[in-house]
């Protein structure tokens, strides 16, 4: 042997519940143009949680192996061809991202509400007020979103939990999340996180450390329910 031994990286939940499904499909329970059970019946078939039954669905989708087709349900691609013999590494779950950051960011707008300064609270009402413009051109305002977070993050003092808080975020550039977004991200859901935002911004202006823990984490759960329980 030369060198060191190559480490497997652990297969996440919604590869594991995607791959059963994909058993299902190949075994012919499931066949090729038909439709799957309803998101309730198969999360009870399988034994897992609906949020992790849609993070498998969407990864099925990204590999050609069901088309998920709003408002009527998920079928079987006809195109069997396309199918993979496994799920692929999509990125972090989702549902698992939003929880890491509901904590981690939770924890660090405690340490920047002591501390932050006015001239960071004017880069955050500057940053609100070009996130509603991007709103109302029908635009979806991700640089603005990552600028507010990161601000705070900023303000806490720590420079390793801002680079962590900047990292969780750019988590959702994933192939998985990417398609998440793509799907249950419009106008609407974005002028629900700037109301949060507002709210946020609110509680660091009265200085006041455990309303703005509440707001942050109120937005990222529902944040959450928006992108993944939809």
């Amino acid at each position: 042997m030369n060198g060191q031994a190559k480490i497997l990286e652990p297969r996440r939940l919604y590869q594991q519940v995607a791959d059963q499904i994909r058993d299902l499909i190949d075994g012919g329970e499931f066949q090729p143009g038909t439709r799957l059970p309803s998101e309730r019946d198969l999360a009870q078939k399988l034994g897992v949680s609906r949020p992790s039954l849609r993070e498998a669905l969407i990864a099925l989708e990204i590999d050609g192996s069901v088309e998920i087709r709003m408002g009527s349900g998920v079928y079987v691609s006809t195109e069997t061809a396309a199918r993979q013999a496994s799920t692929r590494s999509l990125g972090d779950s989702p549902s698992e991202l939003m929880q890491a950051r509901s904590t981690l960011e939770g924890a660090t707008i405690v340490l920047a509400a002591s501390r932050i300064d006015e001239a960071a609270l004017v880069t955050l009402r500057g940053t609100l007020d070009e996130m509603r413009k991007e709103i109302d051109a029908g635009r979806k305002p991700l640089d603005q979103d990552r600028k507010f977070h990161a601000t705070i993050a900023e303000q806490s003092g720590n420079t390793v939990l801002a680079r962590l808080v900047g990292d969780l975020f750019d988590d959702r550039h994933s192939p998985i999340s990417t398609q998440l977004r793509v799907r249950f991200e419009d106008r609407g859901t974005w002028t629900y996180a700037l109301q949060e935002h507002e709210a946020i911004l609110a509680a660091l202006e009265s200085r006041d450390p455990l309303l703005a823990q509440a707001a942050m984490r109120i937005h990222l759960e529902s944040s959450r329910r928006r992108w993944i329980d939809t």
